[in-house]
């Protein structure tokens, strides 16, 4: 019985992520992209704390994959110029050291990687917040839309 009941949760849990993605603006999907490797970060600082090496492994090749197939394929080296390199290499970087904290069993690796995420998230979403400059305006000049 309890087997059945927890497919039906991951089932539920799937469709509100298939929904959310078919759903979400490019910038949200960022988000969701940084918001599953820290799940799976996370997910591997807690087996590796018990011990439990396969699951540890299983978490960090997810966050691997994440990093690499979701974050570093959606960058746009062109329109992003340096600072799309920068984040390529600091992409490459977690990578590398997701890796060698598998390979190595060290947590302080993986909190390294954990907090480099949480910036980038961080930071992607105060640019979501912000809103577009218009080129040219001079935003203290401009009259208010309640005066107009």
């Amino acid at each position: 019985m309890f087997g059945t009941q927890q497919r039906g949760v991951n089932a539920y849990a799937k469709v509100g992520l298939e929904t959310g993605i078919g759903s979400a603006s490019p910038h949200k999907l960022i988000v969701m992209l940084y918001d599953g490797a820290l799940v799976a970060v996370l997910s591997a600082q807690m087996h590796m704390n018990s011990g439990n090496i396969p699951e540890k492994g299983k978490s960090i090749s997810k966050a691997i994959q994440i990093i690499d197939n979701g974050l570093r394929a959606s960058l746009d080296k062109d329109a992003g110029g340096q600072i799309a390199e920068g984040l390529d290499a600091l992409y490459e970087y977690m990578s590398a050291r997701l890796l060698a904290a598998n390979i190595h069993n060290d947590l302080g690796m993986l909190e390294e990687v954990q907090r480099l995420l949480t910036d980038l998230r961080e930071t992607w979403n105060a640019i979501g917040t912000t809103p577009a400059a218009i080129p040219g305006a001079d935003l203290k000049r401009m009259p208010s839309l309640a005066s107009a």
